[in-house]
């Protein structure tokens, strides 16, 4: 995963525009592609985020979050509903430390 993928925010307005689902899938991917190195991951991750920052600034970067805010609850929806619980109770367990 590399930064430079990127480069072409330019083209898109900000905000939202179509890039934004790719961005948000691109930051996921990062920290997912390596089970044996979290850090790489985290890197990766931590480069696409700065990308979408330097090209599309803080809107691009908020329309980024809130993507991503879509995309894991739809994932916690998903697994609660497996498991029988509410969505809500598995995503307070998931986050905390």
């Amino acid at each position: 995963m590399h930064a430079d993928k990127f480069d072409h925010l330019d083209r898109f307005p900000s905000p939202p525009g179509p890039w934004v689902n790719e961005a948000a899938s691109e930051a996921v991917a990062a920290v997912v592609s390596d089970d044996h190195n979290a850090e790489r991951g985290r890197d990766a991750a931590r480069a696409v985020v700065e990308a979408v920052l330097a090209k599309a600034g803080p809107d691009g970067l908020t329309d980024m979050a809130v993507e991503l805010s879509l995309k894991l609850a739809e994932a916690v929806e998903r697994i609660a509903a497996e498991q029988g619980l509410a969505a809500v109770d598995l995503a307070e367990v998931w986050f905390v430390d």
